[in-house]
C-alpha cells in the first residue's frame, strides 16, 4: 500500500480524486483475489466431482440466488445512496438495513426450501437447497459492507474478504484432501458467508466502533423500502435473467449441461468484475458531485459509462480468443463443450457495462422507480428465448440469450422509457465514441513511459 500511496502522492491528486483512486485500488485487489481465488477452486472441484456432479452443485446456487434478490429487496443501493447524503444519523440507517434484512432473509429462506420441495422430485437436492438457503439471512451483514462503500474506504471491506477467502480455501482443499461427498462442498460454500459476515463486523468495530449504537426506526424503514421497492422489482427481473439460465439448464435439459454452462460462467464472472467494480466505486462520487455541480456530473458520468463500456469489451474479445486454451489448461478435456459457451457468452460483460452504468446513474438520479419496466424487459426476454431455443439449440442458445436479455434491459429499454432516454443518449455515445477516453488512457499511459 506504500507504493500505491507514493505513486498517488507523485500524481498530485484531488482530495476526491485521491479517494476514488485509492478505493478503487482496493476494490480492484479484493475483486481480483476474490474471483481467481474462486476460479481455482472451482477448477479443481470441477476435476473433481465431474460434470454432473459439479452442474448439480451449481443449479443449487443459481436456485438459491434467485430468492436472495427478495432478502436484499433492493435496499443495497438505498442505503449507500442515503449513507453518503448523511440527511440521517447513519447507526439508524445501518441498523434499520440489517433488521430488514434478517427478517425477510428468514421469510425468503422458508419460500426457498417449501419451493424446491414442491418442484424437486429428489429429496437429495432439497437437502442442498435447505443447507445453502442459509447464506440469504446471513447476507445481512452485508450493510457493513455497504457503509464503508458510501464513506470510500474498500481497505477495510477488502481485508474482510481476503480473510475470507484465503480461510475458505485451507476448508475447501481440506474437504478435497479427505474425498468428501458434494454436501460438504455446499456446506463449505455456506460457511463463507458465515466467515465474511464476522470479517465484516471485525472490520466495524476496529474502523468504527460498538454495533449496539445500531438502532431501527420506523421512519426510516419505511423511507428504505418505499425507496428500494422499485429496486427490488428492478433486481428480481435481473436476477431472474442472470440467474434464471442455469436453473432452465437444469430443468429443461440435464445436470451436466448445467456444469458446462457454470464452467463458462466462471470465467464471465471475472470479466464482470470490471463494471461492477467501477459502478460500486465511483456511484457515492456521482452522488456528491451531482450535489455540487451538475454539469460536472453530467460530464463524469458519461466519462464512466465510456470506460466502463471499452475495458469490458476489449476484455471480453481478449478471452474469446483464448477461450480453447483456458478451459483446456485449467478444467481440463471433460469441459471442453464449455468453449464454444465461452467465446460467446464472453461478450456479456460489455453489455452488463452498459446497462450497469446507467443503472447508476439514475439511482444517483433517483430515478429508480422506473426502472422495473427497464429491467422487466429483459426479464421477459431472457425467460422467453430460453423457453423456445433451449430445447433446440441447447447451452449455446443460453449463451446468446444471456447477452440479448441484457442489450433489451439495460439498452434498448432506456430509448422507449422517457424517464431514461437521456441516458439512452449517453449510451449510444459511449458505443460510437466512447473508445476515445480509452485512447486517451493509453496515450497519458505512454507518456508516463518516455
Amino acid at each position: 500500500m506504500g507504493i500505491i500511496n507514493s505513486i498517488i502522492s507523485r500524481l498530485h491528486l484531488s482530495q476526491t480524486k485521491e479517494a476514488i483512486v485509492q478505493n478503487l485500488f482496493w476494490a480492484v485487489v479484493g475483486k481480483v483475489v476474490t474471483l481467481l481465488s474462486g476460479l481455482l477452486v472451482g477448477i479443481i472441484v470441477a476435476r473433481y466431482l465431474g460434470p454432473e456432479q459439479y452442474g448439480l452443485m451449481n443449479y443449487v446456487i443459481s436456485y438459491v440466488f434467485l430468492f436472495q434478490t427478495l432478502a436484499i429487496f433492493g435496499l443495497d443501493a438505498i442505503e449507500i445512496r442515503e449513507e453518503a447524503r448523511k440527511d440521517m444519523p447513519v447507526e439508524q440507517i445501518i441498523g434499520t438495513a440489517f433488521w430488514l434484512k434478517l427478517i425477510l432473509g428468514v421469510v425468503c429462506v422458508l419460500l426457498c426450501i417449501g419451493t424446491s420441495w414442491l418442484m424437486e422430485a429428489d429429496g437429495y437436492t432439497v437437502l442442498l437447497v435447505a443447507i445453502y438457503s442459509l447464506t440469504i439471512v446471513l447476507n445481512a451483514f452485508g450493510v457493513i459492507r455497504n457503509y464503508f462503500m458510501a464513506i470510500v474506504e474498500n481497505e477495510y471491506v477488502v481485508k474482510a474478504e481476503i480473510s475470507r477467502t484465503v480461510i475458505g480455501l485451507f476448508i475447501k482443499f481440506l474437504l478435497l484432501a479427505i474425498h468428501a461427498p458434494l454436501i460438504w462442498f455446499i456446506t463449505a460454500y455456506m460457511f463463507d458467508l458465515v466467515l465474511l459476515g464476522t470479517g465484516y463486523v471485525m472490520a466495524y468495530l476496529k474502523r468504527v466502533g460498538s454495533m449496539r449504537l445500531w438502532s431501527y426506526n420506523g421512519k426510516c424503514a419505511r423511507k428504505l423500502l418505499k425507496e428500494s421497492f422499485p429496486l427490488l422489482m428492478t433486481n428480481a427481473a435481473i436476477i431472474i435473467y442472470q440467474r434464471i439460465d442455469q436453473v432452465m439448464i437444469g430443468q429443461m435439459i440435464d445436470n451436466e449441461s448445467v456444469g458446462f454452462f457454470s464452467v463458462a460462467a466462471r470465467f464471465v464472472e471475472i470479466l464482470l468484475f470490471i463494471p461492477m467494480t467501477l459502478s460500486q466505486t465511483i456511484t457515492p462520487v456521482l452522488v456528491r458531485i451531482r450535489k455540487e455541480n451538475e454539469e460536472q456530473y453530467i460530464k463524469k458520468g458519461q466519462q464512466f459509462m465510456n470506460c466502463s463500456l471499452w475495458l469490458s469489451f476489449l476484455a471480453a474479445l481478449l478471452t474469446s480468443f483464448v477461450a480453447y486454451w483456458l478451459i483446456l489448461i485449467t478444467f481440463g478435456e471433460a469441459y471442453l463443450p464449455a468453449v464454444a459457451v465461452l467465446q460467446v457468452m464472453a461478450f456479456k460483460a460489455a453489455s452488463v457495462a452498459l446497462s450497469n452504468t446507467a443503472g447508476a446513474m439514475l439511482v444517483t438520479e433517483g430515478l429508480q422507480r422506473y426502472a422495473v419496466f427497464r429491467d422487466g424487459m429483459g426479464c421477459i426476454v431472457c425467460v422467453v428465448l430460453n423457453y423456445l431455443l433451449l430445447p433446440r439449440y441447447g447451452i449455446m442458445a443460453a449463451a446468446v440469450v444471456a447477452i440479448i436479455s441484457n442489450v433489451a434491459a439495460g439498452y434498448l429499454a432506456d430509448a422507449v422509457i422517457p424517464a431514461y432516454r437521456h441516458l439512452f443518449i449517453c449510451q449510444t455515445k459511449a458505443i460510437l465514441i466512447g473508445w476515445k477516453d480509452i485512447v486517451m488512457i493509453l496515450t497519458l499511459f505512454k507518456k508516463q513511459t518516455h
